[in-house]
């Protein structure tokens, strides 16, 4: 057997920054199951992520029945749930055993017990009810889930291609500088300022990319330097969040769901109809930092449209520096 210990899981496996859900409610525990499952049994992410989407259903089961010991019953099991599901990615990334199935069949169960915990726990509250706005809400939850996925999945692809693009164009125009050199007979030295600045247009963004790099890796994150300029405060902010791995991203899908499936029971519990309240306060805040994501993507994407142009200025001019026989070498 093998034996990690509680720092190998924390270097290992959790993410530079997190939800602060994530990071508060659920790494404390997680981390010493993922330990104790990794050291003393075979047990692989893929049946962890079916775990906890039998959890889940469990969970959702619990819900449907409407009444107040079973949504508390409910809301423990959905935290389990999520926490089951927080130790499938641990276990693969402390044990190098992830897969893309593995990614895919997290992902989809996710939705999934979302879709499922959102029909059982509105469609429990009509059944006691008859109040058709718990029909809408169970509608828009799913709809909400659906559409912060999306655009994350869309951000995270579109700045990908952005960046390899840019990459291509900084690489072509620093081939052409010390291509202009040396037929100038000067000596080749290091790509120009301007290059290397065009390079930071895109910075990573965790909120944005979805990051997934863990506290080992030792990341650099940087912003765009359009949102930066204009929320010089923001920065102050972000490291101090940072220091305790919390995203500034404070209200995510995650949190979301969290507020839906596990805060409104709990409130219900004592508070009886509170839970299409408390569902309308998370959704409002989930939509808030969503339009600050995108917000602070449509600001990257001016500073990559901006540098991009800037590059190909360069390129069409070094390109015109270069003797007829140079320039058919480096377009070949």
């Amino acid at each position: 057997m093998a034996n990690f210990t509680l720092d190998d899981v924390r270097q290992r496996t959790y993410k530079a920054r997190d939800a602060w859900w994530t990071v508060l409610l659920v790494d404390p525990l997680a981390s010493r199951l993922v330990r104790v499952t990794a050291n003393r049994t075979n047990i692989t992410p893929n049946q962890l992520t079916v775990g906890a989407l039998l959890l889940g259903l469990a969970a959702g089961g619990c819900f449907a029945v409407g009444s107040w010991p079973y949504l508390l019953l409910g809301a423990l099991l959905y935290h389990l749930s999520f926490t089951l599901d927080c130790m499938d990615g641990k276990i693969a990334r402390l044990k190098g055993t992830g897969s893309v199935f593995g990614a895919w069949l997290d992902y989809i169960f996710d939705r999934v017990r979302v879709l499922a915990c959102a029909i059982a726990l509105m469609g429990g509250q009509y059944a006691i009810t008859g109040n058709v706005a718990y029909v809408w809400t169970a509608v828009a939850v799913v709809f909400l889930d659906m559409l912060r996925y999306m655009d994350a999945l869309e951000i995270y692809k579109v700045r990908n291609q952005m960046r390899a693009k840019l990459g291509a164009a900084r690489e072509e125009a620093q081939t052409l500088e010390l291509a202009v050199r040396r037929a100038n007979g000067e000596t080749p030295v290091a790509v120009g300022d301007e290059l290397r600045s065009a390079e930071g247009a895109i910075g990573a963004d965790p909120e944005a990319d979805m990051e997934e790099q863990v506290v080992g890796d030792n990341p650099n994150a940087q912003l765009q330097a359009g949102f930066n300029k204009q929320f010089p405060w923001y920065a102050r902010i972000r490291n101090v969040l940072k220091r305790g791995r919390i995203r500034p991203h404070l209200i995510s899908g995650i949190e979301f769901q969290m507020g839906v499936f596990i805060v409104a029971p709990l409130v219900a519990a004592l508070i009886p109809g509170a839970i299409i309240p408390v569902t309308v306060l998370s959704a409002i805040g989930m939509l808030a930092f969503e339009f600050i994501i995108i917000y602070k993507f449509w600001l990257s994407s001016r500073d990559y449209s901006r540098n991009l142009a800037k590059l190909q200025t360069k390129i069409d001019s070094l390109r015109a520096q270069l003797p007829a026989e140079e320039f058919a070498a480096s377009s070949g």
